[in-house]
């Protein structure tokens, strides 16, 4: 054993002075079985040798093999970029159901269904395309359209609705003559979302088709399906054959079935949908002056002087005249307002109130868009309070329970004929409501932005929210005492200036300034 006697170091306590007796004691503890170390490490030796001869084996497998592993390990993985931890099984399925057949082919009836809780589908409305797996026409059409008829030359007498391989369907608008209407037709391609509506969450359309199969074993169902609604941002399987569907008279009394039926499933992803976000939020509450903006250049930056027209000055003299021209192309790309953010949407919540067993939150929804009036819009709102809505004003309510025992997640949308109309950017382009919130005592707190909500979309699409440093900050004791020290200082501070000019009992503390200036 090494022993250090204190006197060696007198500027070490005697904490130190037993750290370092510790550390010899282990120091002695390995010289005294250096042999046992020296044995193992030898052992060592000959399993390092072991492994090495095992590496330079695997460095022998060539680079075609390694990346051969790499792309099927890349391939074995499916794409998370349409999944929606708020609506997971939410998807649009097109169901197309052959109901009878024909001389030279079939007539179907195509049904869009739309099962997503919150994504729907607005003005101008879904396209759906295909391509034909053989040299198919569609002869006649009810309840939708064809954009372009292709070249149907071919043809004589009687010429086909459509001679495209690979043809473009639209819905026709309301007001369409009763004789080219079906059920769930003709609504301009809108299609409301599952949790809003379920009667009007689905479009239909017929069409006759030619030059196909006329039996379950001779037709081929079409391929390559994509789906616009109204841009691009869903991504469709292929067709997969499933049972015939069964309808029910209206009587009820019968069951007829389709002849044959294949389903489509299309999921949708934002970052396909574009390039930049669609909606922010902003913040503020009662308890502090500070306005939360919607973080700068969120989806985009002015850039007027490379850019001309990329956005619109509200104060701007010619802003109807830009409007109207910009409204007489069919381009879906937002003409907005000049905004530090840039965004068509901005989403406001502001902490209003605060009650003794309640608090209060208002709701802004802004358009700066003026080319889009949203119609059948919703909101989606994560908050862990919404298991304790008590109240809510001016919109409908739904919660949403994807995992049954959560309930922090509530969508909402406008009264109908009332506000569920967003229109474009200007002195009418918003809507608002207030709700109303119990506290529940064991959660509830204004500490740490938790009054704040932790995610929102609009229309389906995540908004971006501002960071969490910047969310306004509740007024806390520590300021108040900051406060009391800087006064407490500036009353010294004075009182020393007072002494140190001698300034007489009658003068205060202007007067003194005064004399000092002077030089008294």
């Amino acid at each position: 054993m090494f022993f250090l006697p204190v006197s060696a170091c007198p500027l070490l306590g005697c904490r130190l002075h037993s750290i370092i007796i510790k550390s010899l004691d282990i120091f002695t503890v390995i010289l005294e079985n250096s042999d046992y170390i020296l044995r193992a490490v030898a052992g060592q030796e000959n399993l390092l040798r072991e492994m090495e001869l095992c590496f330079r084996s695997l460095l022998r497998v060539s680079n075609s093999a390694i990346l051969l592993f790499f792309l099927v390990s890349c391939f074995s993985f499916t794409s998370t970029d349409a999944y929606d931890a708020l609506d997971p099984n939410g998807n649009i399925t097109i169901k197309w159901d052959v109901i009878s057949w024909t001389p030279d082919g079939y007539v179907a009836v195509v049904t869009i269904f739309n099962f997503q809780q919150y994504r729907h589908i607005q003005a101008p409305g879904w396209t759906l395309g295909w391509t034909w797996a053989k040299k198919e026409v569609i002869w006649s059409m009810m309840g939708g359209q064809t954009t372009e008829q292709g070249d149907c030359s071919r043809f004589k007498g009687n010429i086909p609705h459509c001679c495209k391989k690979d043809p473009t369907v639209v819905d026709l608008l309301p007001g369409t003559p009763y004789n080219q209407q079906i059920a769930n037709c003709c609504k301009g391609g809108v299609i409301n979302s599952w949790g809003q509506d379920p009667t009007s969450a689905a479009s239909s359309f017929q069409l006759s088709v030619g030059a196909a199969g006329t039996t379950n074993k001779t037709v081929r169902v079409p391929k390559n399906f994509t789906l616009k609604a109204p841009g691009p941002g869903y991504t469709c399987g292929p067709a997969k054959i499933v049972k015939p569907t069964k309808f029910v008279t209206q009587d009820g009394r019968r069951v007829t079935q389709a002849m044959m039926t294949w389903n489509v499933t299309c999921t949708y992803s934002q970052f396909l949908a574009q390039k930049t976000p669609t909606c922010c939020v902003s913040l503020s509450s009662f308890y502090n002056d500070t306005i939360v903006p919607c973080p700068t250049c969120t989806c985009g930056c002015q850039n007027n002087l490379t850019q001309p027209g990329s956005c619109v000055d509200p104060n701007s003299p010619y802003l109807a005249s830009v409007v109207s021209d910009h409204g007489k192309s069919n381009s879906l790309a937002p003409l907005v307002q000049c905004t530090s953010h840039m965004c068509p949407i901005r989403v406001h919540w502001h902490v209003k109130l605060n009650y003794k067993d309640y608090w209060r939150v208002k709701v802004t929804i802004t358009n700066f868009n003026y080319r889009m009036n949203y119609t059948l819009w919703n909101l989606v709102i994560q908050h862990p309070n919404f298991d304790n809505l008590t109240q809510i004003f001016s919109f409908n309510y739904k919660p949403l329970t994807p995992y049954q025992n959560i309930n922090d997640t509530a969508m909402l949308w406008g009264v109908k004929f009332y506000n569920d109309l967003l229109m474009q950017a200007g002195p009418l382009g918003n809507v608002q409501s207030e709700l109303l919130f119990q506290k529940d005592k064991s959660t509830f707190t204004f500490e740490k932005g938790w009054a704040f909500p932790r995610r929102i979309y609009f229309n389906g699409d995540n908004c971006v929210m501002p960071p969490p440093d910047a969310y306004p900050y509740l007024p806390n004791a520590s300021l108040r005492k900051n406060v009391s020290m800087l006064m407490l200082m500036i009353t010294l501070l004075v009182d020393k200036f007072e002494r140190s000019i001698r300034v007489p009992a009658y003068c205060n503390v202007g007067d003194a300034a005064i004399l000092f200036s002077l030089g008294v």
